[in-house]
Parts: C-alpha cells; sequence; structure tokens
C-alpha cells in the first residue's frame, strides 16, 4: 500500500453484497495558518513597514489561472469531487504550493458541516506504541496520505474498548473528527455497532469478518502464518512453537487458526502456543518456558518484532546458539530484527503502505468494495 498510485480495491458488504462506503468527502480540505505578526517600531500599520501596504492575499482565482482552469474546478479538486480529470486535479494542487493558497477552514467546515480531521483511538498501555514498530510504521503510512490532503490526524490512547467508544462518540458529536480508523478488533467488538449507531464514517483496519461491513483494508494473515510454517519446516523442523499475542483479538485468533492447520497439514501435530501481551517482557517469559518442555521446540514463531527481539536475548541467555539450536521467526520486520545479532528472520509487511491504504481506500466516499487486500508478507532471506 504505497501512497503514490491508485490501489486496487476489492468490493463488497456482508454476505458479498455491494455496500455503498462511508462519505470521507469532508478528509480533502487544504488548511490555511495565518501568522499574526506584532507592530513593528515605526510601522504605519499592524504587521507592516510605514509607508507600505501588505501584500494582496492569494486568492482562488489565483490558482485558477496559475493552473489555467476555473474557480469552479479548483474547488472541486480541494473537496475532492468528480468532475475534474486526475491530471488536471495535480496541475491545481501544484499551482496551489506554489502559490501558497488552501481553502479556508473555517468556510470549509460551515459549508460541508465537517471538520477534516481522522480519528484513531487505540487502547494498548502508554508505553506499547511507542516501542511497536509496527504501530509507528502504521501511523506514519496513515499521516503521509493525509498530509497530501492537508488533513490532520487526532490519536489517543485509551485504556480500553469501553473508553474508546466514548472518546469516538465525543469526538464525532463534537465535530472534531470527520471519520476514523478502527484498529486492533476483537471477535464480536462493541465498537462496530456503536459506530454504526451514530452514524460515524469509519475504516477498519482488520479482516472483513470483523467489519461488519465498514470497508476494511486487511493483510491475509492465514496465508502468511501458513507460508512462515512451510518455511520452518522446509529448514527442517519438526517441533514449531508459536508465542501469541492477546488472545481475543482477531487477528490473535487468525494466527492460531491458521498455525494450527498449517502444523496439522505438514504432520507435526498440534504445535503448542503460549499467549502473551506483545511486550518483550511477555516475549522473554514465554521463551523461557519453552525450552523447559519435554518436547523442546527447535523454531519459535513470534507474534510481533519486539517479543522475538526479547526471546533471542533469552536464548543467548540459556546458552542456546541461534539458528543452530533453535531458529526464530519474528510475525513483523523491522530494524528491531536487522540490528540484532545474528539478524532475526522475520515475515516482511509493508506496514506504512498498509497504513496508507487504510486512507486510500475509502477517502472519497467511493470505492470499487468494502474490503482490500494488502500483499501476504513474506520471508526475507537473511
Amino acid at each position: 500500500m504505497t501512497a503514490g498510485g491508485a490501489v486496487p480495491v476489492l468490493t463488497a458488504g456482508p454476505g458479498g453484497s455491494e455496500r455503498a462506503a462511508p462519505d470521507w468527502t469532508g478528509l480533502s480540505t487544504r488548511y490555511r495558518v495565518a501568522v499574526h505578526r506584532g507592530r513593528t517600531a515605526g510601522s504605519g500599520g499592524m504587521g507592516s513597514e510605514a509607508g507600505t501596504e501588505p501584500p494582496r492575499r492569494v486568492a482562488i482565482r489565483d490558482v485558477a489561472e496559475r493552473a489555467g482552469v476555473s474557480k469552479g474546478a479548483v474547488s472541486l479538486a480541494f473537496n475532492d469531487r468528480p468532475g475534474v480529470s486526475r491530471a488536471t486535479r495535480d496541475r491545481i494542487f501544484a499551482a496551489a504550493r506554489e502559490l501558497g493558497w488552501s481553502p479556508h477552514l473555517s468556510a470549509r467546515s460551515l459549508s460541508t458541516s465537517r471538520v477534516d480531521t481522522v480519528g484513531l483511538a487505540i487502547a494498548l498501555p502508554a508505553r506499547t506504541p511507542g516501542l511497536e514498530p509496527w504501530s509507528m510504521e502504521f501511523v506514519s503510512g496513515i499521516a503521509s496520505v493525509l498530509v497530501e490532503r492537508s488533513c490532520s490526524l487526532l490519536p489517543r490512547l485509551v485504556r480500553d474498548v469501553r473508553e474508546e467508544i466514548a472518546v469516538q462518540e465525543a469526538w464525532w458529536r463534537g465535530r472534531q473528527i470527520g471519520g476514523s480508523i478502527l484498529v486492533d478488533l476483537r471477535d464480536g467488538d462493541p465498537r462496530v455497532p456503536a459506530l454504526r449507531r451514530l452514524g460515524l464514517p469509519a475504516v477498519v483496519a482488520g479482516h472483513p469478518s470483523l467489519a461488519d461491513g465498514f470497508t476494511s483494508v486487511w493483510t491475509d494473515d492465514a496465508t502468511a502464518v501458513t507460508e512462515a510454517v512451510r518455511y520452518l519446516v522446509a529448514l527442517g523442523h519438526r517441533r514449531i512453537a508459536r508465542v501469541d499475542g492477546a488472545p481475543g483479538l482477531g487477528h490473535t485468533t487468525i494466527h492460531e487458526a491458521a498455525f494450527g492447520a498449517a502444523v496439522r497439514e505438514s504432520g507435526l501435530g498440534e504445535g503448542r502456543t503460549v499467549a502473551t501481551d506483545f511486550s518483550g517482557e511477555e516475549g522473554a517469559r514465554a521463551t523461557r518456558a519453552l525450552p523447559a518442555s519435554v518436547d523442546r521446540p527447535t523454531a519459535i514463531l513470534y507474534d510481533n518484532d519486539i517479543m522475538a527481539v526479547a526471546g533471542l536475548s533469552v536464548a543467548a541467555e540459556m546458552g542456546l546458539p541461534v539458528p543452530a539450536d533453535v531458529s526464530l521467526l519474528a510475525w513483523d520486520d523491522s530494524q528491531l530484527c536487522q540490528l540484532t545479532h545474528p539478524t532475526l528472520s522475520a515475515m516482511s509487511h509493508d506496514v506504512f503502505g498498509h497504513g496508507a491504504r487504510v486512507l486510500l481506500t475509502d477517502l472519497r466516499g467511493v470505492a470499487a468494495s468494502a474490503r482490500a487486500v494488502t500483499p501476504v508478507g513474506r520471508v526475507p532471506p537473511r
């Protein structure tokens, strides 16, 4: 999901029926930031030198003239509405950048009753997102699209799903956001019906089975887990364990089901799984427990990079050389996996692009499908 180009989107609502995507038209507005300067000594007016007139403000007609289009075309382009070709739209945006022009925010808000801000609430301990490269890459991908449209991201850490619902409702009723992004969906997640009751436009970063008809952007985690197990089996491993993420999360459930199916398909029995909270501390605890078992695994698949790095440290502490005695494979590739010694093998996902697709999928309120699939992760040779 890169920000530079059209992304094909599959569209379907529950049961395969087509569904109109939420209205995200309010996300295309550009902001004007006014800087007020104090009176200078001997000046003849506010912020101007004595005897000189302040420069005339750039107006929409100037942008239209520079781009060789009508004022109406400029308005259509900045409101992200149909009727303007991609080439013309790009020319208008380029002219606006050259002139330093953007529509006035307050006027836009009054005319559309929308605020050009996207909400993102994350129910995690406050220290977790700062430590987890996945979160930072994902948010960066979202921001890359918002920056192009001079829109804003309103992030918020919350303690649990109940608090997130309250925050989303306050944002929406207070007209602080024009739409929201839902992450880390749970089985039977109460946020989905809550946002539907509010009429709040949302895009779900997760499997469509959890989205209940909201547009969803997801990675094919089941296939990725299957490929990871096959990769380890091809290396000769017969005892493979998995350090799981938090139980109840939708993607954790998908990972667990795919892992069980893959090890059975490979004739390895059920495979062992240890549940954690995604933290390095829990990853270390799980790694210590696994080698102590009678059927000590020769390969461990971790649900994120932080736990895999912690596992590598524990393996060294226990005198288990990697990969001679035990192979470690991280779900998310990141700089962390490349800075360790030895470097860690990891499933490589385009997390930045995944975040970008969340916004690109439904930004104009028109999508080819309610589902957009991110390419399956792969294991880069390392």
